[in-house]
């Protein structure tokens, strides 16, 4: 396919100031590849991200951003033999660097020199070759962009649920109906527990509601909504195991509140750096509730991401909710909005 020597790349350059700019087609160096970009999805984090910056993805100002991505490979590198031109590829957005202390021990997710990659809204994006190499993927032809751009919030929320070793038959709680919340959701219905999902907007609980969650409770609209939560889960003892994806101290708190005795506890939001919560020791020691913090996914879990939404058996239904183009991405990220939509693709 023809390169153009330049392309349009949405950069960050203060809270909520981003300019679509035109900047050179990079060109890729030996085990590098560049995608043309097929569709890049909106995470919470991109529209923190637009509000205020990110300590770890905006190393540089301007700087790209964007990590969903999906999209064709443009031109492959010297020595990359995995990918030729024309493929339809779907691309993580991190590596390890399989060397340091964490990685040494297979704690992927806290590798001492892990590789972001963020750019995604925009035309073309290179992969450096360290993400080349165990995170970009081949796609099926009849998966649509929109639906492998899942891959890296999939990969995530795998890394969260396995952690809590879910079984069948068990009542799963979770706190959140945002774009995560329906990931959990489908999650559960596939390995057979029962869900009870709740969260502040109604509208989204009733999303939950049709994808599969057995029920939901709202805690601005239901009477005695902690009431009403507490007597779904075991007839009041608690729920068998709980995910907080909101990221708020006081959910936090919430999550290990409504978790039986010996129940498992996955903090999947993460609140803002030095945020303190308070714990029931005698419920987390006599109780013996296990905690979990859970960060970001692994090269394993975004494989089997890939693989989920290869097979269909994960679906975009009651999550990616619109389609703008890349010229429109000023409507996507716009000042002075409160909430978040769930996922909207943007399309180069």
């Amino acid at each position: 396919m023809a390169i153009p020597r330049q392309m349009r790349m949405a950069r960050w350059y203060a809270p909520e100031e981003i300019r679509l700019d035109l900047v050179e087609v990079p060109a890729p160096g030996p085990g590098e590849v560049l995608v043309r970009i097929g569709a890049a999805l909106t995470c919470g984090t991109d529209f923190k991200t637009f509000k205020r910056g990110h300590p770890r993805l905006i190393k540089e100002i301007p700087g790209p951003f964007g990590h969903e991505m999906s999209g064709t490979v443009a031109a492959p590198g010297a020595g990359v033999a995995r990918f030729r031109e024309g493929d339809r590829v779907v691309v993580g957005n991190s590596a390890p660097c399989f060397q340091c202390f964490y990685c040494q021990r297979q704690a992927y997710s806290l590798c001492e020199d892990l590789q972001f990659l963020n750019g995604a809204y925009a035309d073309y994006i290179l992969v450096p070759r360290r993400i080349a190499e165990v995170n970009l993927y081949k796609i099926p032809d009849a998966l649509p962009f929109t639906t492998a751009s899942l891959g890296e919030p999939l990969a995530c929320v795998l890394n969260a649920f396995e952690k809590v070793s879910p079984k069948p038959g068990e009542t799963m709680l979770l706190l959140g109906a945002g774009p995560m919340g329906v990931l959990f959701v489908q999650l559960a219905k596939l390995h057979g527990l029962r869900l009870v999902a709740v969260a502040r907007d109604p509208e989204k609980l009733q999303n939950l509601k049709a994808l599969g969650a057995a029920e939901v409770v709202s805690l601005t609209h239901d009477a005695d909504a902690l009431a009403k939560t507490r007597s779904l889960l075991n007839e009041g003892r608690g729920a068998d195991l709980v995910i907080e994806a909101v990221g708020l101290p006081e959910m936090w708190e919430l999550a290990c509140d409504l978790a039986r005795p010996g129940g498992r506890v996955c903090f999947y939001g993460g609140c803002a750096k030095g945020t303190e919560v308070k714990l029931d020791t005698y419920r987390v020691h006599y109780e013996e509730l296990q905690l979990f913090g859970v960060f970001h996914h692994t090269p394993a879990y975004f494989q089997k991401a890939v693989e989920y939404l290869s097979s269909g058996k994960i679906r975009p239904e009651g999550l990616v909710v619109g389609e703008y183009r890349l010229d429109r991405i000023h409507e996507v990220f716009r000042k002075g909005e409160k909430s978040n939509p769930l996922k909207l693709a943007v399309i180069p």
